[in-house]
């Protein structure tokens, strides 16, 4: 049999497909070669070399080979392995996500000479005086002879110069484009210090040092009350590392955090510190990539996606917030970042962390039964007492008046103090409903079964699940009344009640809306970093991770919502948001304060979480947990299908689930419509498989997948499956 490559290619095909090589090029395994694909040229991924199961003449060669050597290491392909395995996906759509987007579009993965423009030893001695009738080119000439040794183009833009009088100087022999060496770092022959650490206090000695202590895989669980220092225990046991010549590879859930992530790591370390997330360029994620796989990266941030960066001598993954949902990708590839780290941790045989402080159950379990090794901080650091939370009774309240006269007075003494509060809600917007006064019409979404939220700055109507936008009514477009009222409230409009409320102290708001430009969100913490008081708006953006010295009150609206969630996690998601946000106060020398606004003052789990201690809430929730058989008492797969027509999906999904019914194995739920039935336009039905065993679940999805595939109704639904689901709506 013929020698052929086997490549992974990034179609939705849960297949190898066979190559030849072209010849005079072989491309390594975990290289990237051009191979045509139908009428497409696409980038594939070596996966092996082995033999043809066909006549050889049917093959065709790789178009060309664009990688001397691997770009993805022996472990990221393990990792990738694994994945598609587990999450049951198509190994070239595993491989392409592992990719940045310059390099799934075949640009080169080696670090690239800066192209800069240098002065000659003509235009050394040329005159300037001489260019007086050219005065760009004037400038020109100056600002390189004073920089002898290049300036980069964005550098030179800095400076007004333009590429028009650089090409005129390039013309008289006086100027030159050439390609710079990229920069190595030798960070490893330096210490990484750039200031000496805080004097941990007992708790934290005993984390760090059981953290330092491990050169082999250990998952480490840090549960740490908010304000506990665990930031600490990351950058010493960091430091360890970096002392030790190893990388290391911090993920974060959201965008918004690596800011100032950053700043605390660089004012730490004074070794080179690359980040990787979404609001990066596709040249800037390829950069800190390819730094990262060179070695001259010693620390990488990012958000999820980076848990695929190659790294030449990774030490230590820390995984914050880990008890976050957004390290669990929603579409696609649907994997779960935190786990990979685990498992990537595992494959190079090194420690990870998992932070957080509020541990999911299924992170409890696990320490519980001595999988990870529980490291607790329960003191805050310093004289920072615990937040107090209190249940405020808002059943009485009318739905024009979101904020409780009591919340409005304890916010007016905490101003009066010279102190700052914080407003939470986890909604955008002005209103989440507009309405007819007179014929009850309501603004819904004629795409979604949801209510399009008023946005009053924008003045639109848009869909928060589809972006459908439309323009503000001016009568109901039923009756024709003008009597359009709006009901429940947003960001926009706590904003508006509390400037009006307050109006000698500034009111900072923070959500999507407000933080759309590069840098915004930097910008509005700097001016909460002054200390001054102010009144803060947001939503769950400000409830992660930030540290806010000045910030006594905190008051959260539309608690109780998880706790009538139809999503089993529900409570214990609404659990941890209401600690995160508890947790923004009282961070410095003074008592914190959380007024919890509720229609469900008696709410029994409500009351025994404002108590403040989350072990002891989580204990309840597991009860009810393995009383279900509920992860992480069993193990969750979900199908989804969605269609035009209402019951196609149903009847995809029926089809599939059948043979399951007669067995005991496996508990089938559904199929049955989505909570949100008709999203983006599509009727959506789903399957749920509950198993008490890991292994039993997965042994019965390729039936199910290789059924729904071969279906008719497949060519006009579509499906997917999510391994550990953790949005069931």
């Amino acid at each position: 049999m013929v020698q052929v490559l086997k490549v992974a290619v990034p179609v939705p095909l849960r297949q190898l497909f066979d190559y030849l090589p072209k010849k005079g090029e072989l491309p390594p395994i975990g290289g990237r070669c051009e191979i045509t694909f139908g009428r497409r040229k696409l980038i594939g991924v070596v996966w092996e070399f082995g033999e043809a199961q066909v006549a050889e003449h049917t093959l065709k060669p790789i178009t060309r080979s664009l990688d001397n050597a691997p770009i993805l290491s022996k472990d990221l392909l393990e990792l990738c392995r694994k994945a598609a395995a587990y999450y049951h996906h198509p190994i070239g759509e595993v491989i392409a996500t592992a990719l940045p987007a310059s390099l799934r579009k075949g640009e080169t993965a080696t670090i690239q000479g800066e192209l800069i423009w240098r002065i000659t030893a003509k235009g050394t001695h040329a005159q300037a005086d001489n260019l007086t009738r050219a005065p760009r080119q004037k400038e020109a000439l100056l600002c390189l002879q004073q920089h002898p040794n290049g300036l980069s183009r964005p550098a030179l833009t800095s400076f007004d110069i333009r590429t028009q009088a650089l090409n005129a100087l390039a013309k008289k022999g006086w100027a030159e484009l050439v390609e710079q060496a990229p920069s190595v770092s030798s960070w490893q022959q330096q210490s990484p210090l750039s200031e000496a650490p805080l004097v941990a206090n007992q708790e934290q000695n005993v984390a760090i040092t059981a953290i330092n202590n491990t050169t082999s895989f250990t998952p480490f669980l840090l549960d740490g009350i908010t304000g506990s220092g665990k930031t600490e225990v990351y950058l010493q046991t960091i430091a360890e590392r970096l002392m030790a010549k190893q990388q290391v590879l911090v993920l974060v859930p959201e965008i918004g955090l690596t800011p100032q992530t950053i700043q605390r790591f660089k004012q730490r370390f004074s070794v080179p510190i690359h980040v990787l997330h979404s609001g990066l360029t596709d040249k800037e994620r390829l950069h800190s990539w390819q730094m990262a796989a060179e070695g001259q990266a010693a620390i990488i941030i990012g958000t999820r996606s980076a848990i695929f960066t190659p790294m030449q001598n990774l030490g230590l993954i820390v995984v914050d917030e880990a008890h976050d949902n957004s390290f669990k990708q929603q579409d696609g590839f649907r994997y779960s970042a935190r786990d990979l780290a685990i498992w990537r941790a595992q494959i190079l045989n090194i420690p990870v962390v998992l932070g957080t402080a509020t541990p999911t159950l299924e992170h409890l379990y696990n320490a519980q039964q001595g999988r990870f090794t529980h490291l607790q901080l329960r003191q805050r650091t310093g004289r920072a007492q615990a937040p107090s939370i209190h249940i405020e009774d808002c059943s009485n309240l009318t739905p024009l008046t979101p904020l409780s006269e009591h919340s409005l007075s304890a916010i007016h003494r905490t101003l009066q103090q010279g102190r700052q509060a914080l407003v939470f809600i986890n909604r955008r917007g002005y209103a989440p409903l507009l309405l007819c006064g007179d014929c009850g019409w309501q603004s819904e979404c004629p795409h979604c079964d949801a209510h399009m939220t008023w946005h009053r700055v924008a003045q639109q109507l848009r869909c928060h699940h589809c972006d459908t936008q439309r323009p503000i009514p001016q009568r109901c477009p039923n009756c024709g009344s003008h009597h359009l009222l709006d009901r429940g409230a947003g960001t926009e409009k706590l904003e508006e009640l509390l400037a009006a409320q307050f109006p000698q102290y500034p009111l900072i708001r923070i959500d999507r809306d407000t933080t759309r430009r590069k840098g915004s969100l930097a910008k509005q913490l700097t001016s909460v970093h002054q200390g001054e008081p102010c009144v803060l708006v947001g939503t769950q953006m400000l409830a992660k991770g930030h540290h806010f010295n000045h910030l006594d009150l905190a008051v959260m609206l539309e608690a109780d919502a998880g706790f009538m969630s139809a999503d089993f996690r529900g409570p214990e998601q609404a659990a941890q948001l209401i600690l995160q946000v508890a947790g923004r106060t009282g961070r410095e020398n003074t008592s914190g304060r959380l007024l919890v606004q509720t229609r469900q003052p008696d709410n029994p789990l409500l009351r025994l979480l404002c108590q403040g201690d989350y072990h002891r809430f989580a204990a309840e929730l597991m009860k009810e947990r393995e009383m279900a058989g509920f992860p992480p008492f069993g193990h969750l797969a979900l199908f989804r299908a969605e269609s035009i027509q209402p019951s196609d999906a149903q009847q995809l999904l029926e089809a599939a689930a059948s043979p399951l019914w007669a067995q005991q194995e496996v508990m089938v739920l559904g199929p049955a419509p989505a909570p949100m039935e008709r999203r983006q336009g599509r009727y959506r039905a789903q399957l749920l498989l509950l198993a008490p065993e890991r292994r039993t679940l997965h042994h019965y999805i390729p039936q199910l997948i290789q059924t729904l595939s071969q279906h008719p109704l497949t060519k006009r639904t579509r499906w997917h499956l999510d391994i550990d689901p953790v949005d069931l709506t």
